[in-house]
């Protein structure tokens, strides 16, 4: 796009909106948010757009996939309110978060990967005292996992003893690597309620496959992202007409 965007022809709302198979509403609504600079106005009040403002709508839909809607949106308004740092600190704790991902799951896989293979359910095979022992910690701590959802023991029906059947030793196993990771028990919860459902770990190995398949799609879809807010950047830093200032301003 060698002519400067600034300089070149006017749009109408439908053009930016028929390039993205988007409503006209929606383009008036993501001006309206910031996401595009204020398009200009004919003598007769109708908006009027330039290839900056295509190029800012082609920037946005590049970030959500990335970043999400919303934190894409904050990029936009920041950039087109002249905040560039702010932009690129959001940027930044997007990477942040999918970098906190990729340990979780990387925490997650080693903590699977370790487990000792296990028979089905049996009859009770530990009580709370050997368990804890065998684990390095207090049988405090395992009540505190039951109270949490973590483990489920039953109660011996003439002794009243909590006792551990094979399951139960899987999930206080993986609770208690997942716990050594820094993780917290409402972060723990929702695997353990996930090995339950799929009647142990090996079943998760499909789902972790995807998870990572996932967050690698996000990361390329960041980089798709960086590379076309590049683009914008310095589209808008070429002379020309100034483009009138969001209202987010």
């Amino acid at each position: 796009m060698g002519r400067n965007l600034q300089n070149a022809e006017r749009l109408r709302p439908v053009d930016l909106a028929r390039r993205h198979g988007l409503s006209t509403q929606a383009i008036r609504n993501y001006e309206e948010a910031g996401i595009l600079p204020a398009a200009g106005r004919t003598p007769h009040g109708y908006r009027t757009y330039t290839p900056l403002h295509a190029r800012a709508l082609s920037t946005f839909l590049a970030l959500v996939p990335g970043h999400g809607h919303r934190t894409a949106a904050a990029i936009m308004r920041a950039v087109n309110t002249g905040a560039d740092e702010d932009a690129l600190r959001l940027i930044d704790e997007s990477h942040a978060r999918l970098l906190g991902d990729r340990r979780t799951l990387q925490a997650v896989e080693d903590a699977l990967r370790d487990l000792e293979p296990i028979t089905a359910p049996g009859p009770g095979v530990s009580f709370i005292g050997p368990l804890a022992a065998e684990l390095g910690i207090r049988p405090a701590t395992l009540r505190k996992w039951e109270r949490a959802g973590l483990v489920r023991p039953r109660r011996d029906p003439r002794t009243g003893y909590r006792v551990y059947d094979d399951a139960d030793v899987r999930d206080a196993r993986l609770a208690h690597q997942l716990r050594r990771g820094g993780h917290l028990l409402d972060q723990i919860a929702p695997l353990i309620a996930q090995v339950r459902a799929a009647g142990g770990p090996a079943p998760l190995e499909a789902a972790m496959r995807d998870w990572r398949g996932r967050l690698g799609a996000r990361g390329r879809a960041m980089l798709a992202g960086a590379a076309e807010l590049e683009t914008y950047l310095r589209e808008r830093a070429r002379p020309g007409p100034a483009v009138r200032s969001s209202p987010w301003r």
